[in-house]
């Protein structure tokens, strides 16, 4: 079982993990180191045992925290997993025909007819003019 040593508040501990788990105490005691710096610059020094004590309370306080974050999380998307599970259920609806009006041939034949008297007005103007 490895040894290793950790820092917090300012002293030295030899704590003792499983195998691979090193990384994990390292990180763990980083974080308990930081609250012990933020006690002692609020406080000053304190006993290690208070000292210990306070930044695993302060720790416990936040992962309460945490934790009431995730489960609200978790709901939340539980939630809207059945939504999505709801709507996937759903049978595909089924293709509606939609139909385009057309418009009739005799409007066609009228503005063709419209057309073309403009462009003869046109072409006269442009006759009379030269």
């Amino acid at each position: 079982m490895p040894q290793i040593e950790i820092h917090i508040g300012g002293r030295t501990f030899e704590v003792a993990c499983q195998e691979g788990e090193e990384h994990f105490l390292h990180s763990a005691a980083a974080m308990l180191d930081a609250e012990a710096a933020t006690l002692a610059e609020q406080i000053g020094r304190l006993p290690e045992s208070r000292m210990l004590l306070m930044a695993g309370l302060l720790l416990a306080d936040k992962t309460v925290g945490l934790d009431e974050k995730l489960r609200a999380a978790e709901a939340e998307m539980a939630e809207l997993r059945a939504s999505v599970d709801k709507l996937n259920a759903r049978p595909t609806p089924e293709p509606q025909r939609v139909e385009v009006p057309v418009v009739p041939a005799d409007v066609i034949d009228t503005l063709a007819e419209i057309a073309a008297r403009a462009e003869a007005l046109a072409d006269q103007v442009d006759a009379d003019l030269d």
